[in-house]
């Protein structure tokens, strides 16, 4: 099967679990208790009557028309942008408030991702070729810390630096009284605000990409390949760099993007405990305040990024180890 066919295939595959994303992202809300317009009327008790029906025609949660005529307006709406109206945020369009806290979770957890992630490999490499040395030995360590929840950290290091030494801030993104933008005031305070947090994410994923690495470069280093590479002479920075390391990689990179997709969900938790203006802190709100098309139109974004993590995924391990695309054709 040519790379070719293989990616047409694959993606064929990934539109249709899209359209199922999309199909089960629009039921979902339908089936659950109460509506986006009740919600409405019970915020603002001040409303006429007259008005739920114009809320449930903005909402898309009135009862005109078929349940088909509906998805297919939704499907529609979808494709040209228009995720609807917030409730908790109303008039605010669902889409313009995803686009105001999805760059501070991209920011975030993206750069703390790529952080984590480039360091645990690097280490994992080195705790391998020096097996039994003091990096080797301080890897269970590390990954106690790894089986640390996100939260439960993030509590310790807010009492730690941000209550008692007072080294860095409690919450929020930036410093009160700032605009957002990009200038260096505005810049400095997102930074300092952000230690923090990318903090604990590093700290308690690091450890897995460095057991990970680790463990499958031991297996590689026992290869024939890298074996006969140590005995024509070849140094051991060259040996581990292109013989071992750039195999061992391949499960690595295939895990590192589809981290990637789910960095789009943020970490709920560790948001909420730093008040982070992320989308995980948007999501817990839209979920606390009943805001329904909030809610679907962050699903679906977390949705559709997994998805693409996936075909992401994909084309690197095919790219970078041609073997896999026969492999995974047979299967």
């Amino acid at each position: 099967m040519t790379s070719v066919a293989f990616f047409l295939r694959r993606l064929v595959f990934y539109v249709v679990a899209a359209w199922a994303a999309l199909t089960v992202n629009f039921f979902i809300p339908r089936l659950m208790p109460g509506n986006p317009v009740e919600t409405m009327m019970a915020k603002f008790p001040e409303l006429q009557p007259q008005a739920q029906r114009a809320l449930a025609a903005e909402f898309g949660a009135g009862h005109d028309g078929s349940l088909l005529h509906q998805y297919g307006q939704y499907v529609v709406d979808v494709l040209h942008g228009n995720l609807g109206v917030s409730v908790i945020e109303y008039p605010a369009k669902v889409s313009s408030i995803i686009g105001a806290t999805l760059p501070w979770t991209l920011t975030l957890v993206g750069v703390a991702t790529v952080i984590s992630f480039t360091l645990g490999t690097g280490l994992g490499i080195l705790a391998s070729w020096r097996r039994g040395g003091w990096l080797d030995r301080v890897l269970p360590a590390l990954t106690f810390l790894q089986g640390m929840p996100y939260f439960f950290l993030a509590l310790l290091v807010v009492d730690a630096f941000a209550n008692h030494l007072r080294w860095f801030p409690i919450q929020q993104g930036y410093s009160q009284g700032l605009v957002p933008g990009w200038h260096w005031p505005f810049i400095q305070s997102a930074v300092y605000h952000s230690v923090l947090p990318a903090l604990t994410i590093v700290v308690t994923s690091m450890a897995g990409w460095m057991l990970q690495m680790r463990n499958v470069m031991i297996t590689t280093i026992g290869e024939d390949y890298v074996l006969a590479a140590q005995a024509k002479g070849l140094s051991s920075r060259r040996v581990v760099v292109t013989y071992a390391a750039r195999n061992a990689i391949l499960p690595n990179l295939s895990g590192f993007a589809l981290s990637l997709g789910f960095v789009i969900s943020g970490a709920l938790l560790m948001e909420i405990v730093f008040s982070y203006p992320g989308i995980g802190l948007t999501l817990y709100n839209a979920v606390t305040s009943d805001d329904y098309p909030l809610m679907q139109g962050i699903f679906l974004i977390i949705a559709l990024a997994v998805l693409l993590a996936n075909l992401v995924a994909d084309a690197i391990y095919v790219i970078a180890d041609p073997r896999a695309r026969s492999q995974r054709s047979e299967a």
